[in-house]
């Protein structure tokens, strides 16, 4: 009986670890869906959605804060509103260095994310304890993106140093999310999760771009 029910345990948690995966698979889809829309957005609405963009994000965190769940809506109209912001990023590489170098971006960082969500989900390695570690290199990611973007050091040695611990860092995050997530989540947590895993993935992504672009100068 006891063997019964931890494997219905064992397949519940399961169940609520695919059923993320599908949704965090639809964010990404949604978000091309807001790129594509992207194209036809007059330029001088980009900073106010950008803003909302960023508002939307704050208030993601409070809720989180305040132990309360979000619900699927928000998380796509976020991941909606992302890509659209994200066209004049991935407009600006595209001119750079072609298409070609965008869609390679993508199927590293696919490739990557693929790979450590598999190596976490798989391993009996406990990652949790990445956690203070990340948010050291987060803020400290934070603070030489600050530098860089007021001494333009984007192009050097310094650029080249944020894309690498960018990369890094969220890479380590995937981990740490995934280590989380696989033990199973009650079902009003997963649209957060969701929305985490796509932060790790977009981020994940540009930082990759940035790698590509940089690689061309």
């Amino acid at each position: 009986m006891q063997q019964q029910s931890a494997y219905g345990v064992s397949r519940e948690y399961n169940a609520s670890f695919h059923k993320l995966m599908r949704m965090f698979t639809l964010s990404i889809l949604i978000s091309f869906i807001g790129t594509v829309v992207g194209t036809q957005v007059p330029p001088a609405l980009f900073l106010p959605l950008i803003i909302l963009e960023f508002a939307m994000l704050i208030g993601a965190f409070f809720i989180r804060r305040s132990k309360r769940s979000i619900g699927y809506l928000f998380v796509y109209a976020f991941t909606f509103l992302s890509g659209v912001t994200l066209y004049p990023v991935i407009a600006n590489y595209a001119s750079v260095g072609g298409a070609k170098m965008v869609n390679s971006a993508f199927i590293v960082t696919t490739v990557i994310f693929a790979g450590l969500t598999a190596y976490a989900y798989f391993s009996k390695r406990d990652f949790s304890f990445l956690g203070g570690m990340l948010m050291v290199g987060l803020l400290t990611l934070i603070g030489f993106s600050l530098v860089g973007l007021f001494v333009g050091g984007f192009s050097g040695p310094l650029g080249l140093g944020i894309a690498v611990v960018g990369v890094l860092v969220f890479s380590g995050f995937i981990l740490y999310d995934i280590s989380q997530y696989k033990h199973g989540l009650p079902d009003e947590a997963i649209p957060l999760a969701v929305l985490s895993l796509y932060l790790n993935f977009i981020n994940l992504f540009l930082y990759v771009l940035r790698l590509f672009g940089l690689s061309r100068d």
